[in-house]
């Protein structure tokens, strides 16, 4: 088989810079998203309308496929897209299927990971050609976590917990030459460069802002905070990840996007 690889979730946050990486490398390189392409992008690629919750489109985005990467996610569906999507590529003849998967989902009980979990499992069980990276949380995730809260009086902090924000585009990048190397079944984590005090992130990203605020550390409760508190989450033995917390929020801050 000699055909392109298909990225699920090509318009979102960690499919972008993929595709990006995957057409830099010279890869012949498919989008798959819910919404037409813009009559303006002129990239060299191709593009697949599919709407992986209903199926519609579906077939015809996996035919000749070599490499998927998956990307789309949502926690409310994603075991049913995970399957559904496999089920098409064993259809469309056995492509290589490389997952996107979250550091701890078999250690923190907490919804979605779950439900990535249990994709994860899907994939394994598939029949097809797979590999599955586990990465930590993207550093834009973590500060959103702050930054959302612009309309608060003061900003509020889980107690207890750490963080290991990862760059999202080492991780396309890592995902990259996964997709153009053999099947390798559950490859070792990829986390980010620090570990890192929920409060002491938070504090960064609001001077980065320009912001005071004071910060108040809040106890959540649960199985599944016990086990983030425990470090579940976290991947300190695999940080691979060299951009820190400080020099994405400085890219971000230039941008205008603080």
């Amino acid at each position: 088989m000699d055909g392109p690889t298909l990225v699920t979730g090509g318009t979102g946050t960690l499919g972008r810079p993929l595709v990006d990486r995957l057409l830099a490398e010279g890869a012949a390189v498919r989008v798959m998203s819910r919404r037409p392409r813009r009559a303006d992008d002129d990239r060299p690629y191709t593009w697949a309308v599919c709407d992986l919750a209903s199926g519609k489109g579906l077939g015809a985005a996996v035919e000749g496929a070599e490499t998927i990467v998956h990307c789309a996610t949502n926690a409310r569906n994603d075991v049913a897209t995970t399957r559904r999507l496999i089920d098409a590529a064993r259809r469309a003849g056995g492509p290589h299927l490389v997952y996107i998967s979250i550091v701890g989902v078999d250690r923190v009980p907490f919804f979605s990971y779950d439900a990535k979990l249990a994709a994860e499992r899907l994939v394994e069980g598939s029949g097809l050609p797979w590999t599955i990276l586990r990465a930590t949380q993207f550093h834009d995730l973590v500060a959103t976590m702050t930054l959302a809260q612009r309309r608060l009086p003061v900003t509020l902090v889980p107690a207890g917990l750490r963080f290991q924000p990862v760059e999202v585009t080492e991780v396309a990048g890592r995902l990259a030459e996964l997709a153009r190397s053999a099947p390798a079944g559950r490859v070792p984590d990829m986390g980010g460069p620090e570990v890192r005090d929920a409060r002491d992130l938070a504090a960064s990203a609001l001077r980065a802002a320009g912001r005071r605020r004071r910060l108040v550390p809040v106890r959540l409760p649960g199985k599944a905070f016990r086990a983030y508190r425990a470090g579940g989450h976290l991947a300190p033995d695999r940080a691979v990840g060299t951009v820190t917390f400080e020099e994405y929020l400085e890219r971000r801050a230039k941008a205008g996007r603080l």
